[in-house]
């Protein structure tokens, strides 16, 4: 490992950089297809149940694990959420262009929102063994948001 590593941090460092940029890369991809939110509601919904919430978020769990206890983790995992925020913040602005928000929703603040949502959505679903919180979570919040939208009843559904 030191081989391409010069020591522990800059290890961690490309971990987390590796997690967020694949994260970001997944959820751009979903949300720029013509059912955007919808399949990006499809993608996470359907990663969870494949890993049955075990494990969490690969970019969240880095946060128990380092935020604490090392700055420089903390502000790159926190970079990571930033560019993850940014890239749903990204896909939501079609639907804001459209009309199709609840009237003064701005993406940027729902787009946090969701972030959050998933995150202690996942957070409930891997202590409790069941991705049932997780996904009444991120339907209750699409619904909310999104008039006439039936979150649950996807284009992969």
């Amino acid at each position: 490992m030191y081989h391409y590593f010069p020591d522990k941090d800059e290890l961690l460092q490309a971990v987390i950089a590796y997690q967020a940029d694949a994260i970001v890369s997944r959820n751009r991809h979903a949300l720029s297809g013509v059912h955007g939110v919808e399949a990006w509601r499809d993608m996470v919904i359907s990663a969870a149940k494949r890993t049955k919430a075990k494990g969490g978020c690969q970019l969240g769990s880095l946060v128990g694990q380092l935020a604490e206890t090392d700055p420089e983790a903390r502000a790159l995992i926190a970079g990571g959420f930033d560019q993850w925020s940014a890239t749903i913040a990204d896909g939501l602005r079609s639907l804001h262009a459209d009309g199709k928000l609840q009237p003064g929703i701005d993406p940027d603040d729902l787009a946090t929102t969701l972030l959050a949502t998933l995150e202690g959505g996942l957070l409930l679903a891997q202590a409790t063994g069941s991705i049932g919180p997780f996904e009444t979570a991120i339907d209750t919040l699409l619904t909310l948001a999104i008039p006439g939208s039936n979150p649950s009843s996807g284009p992969d559904e």
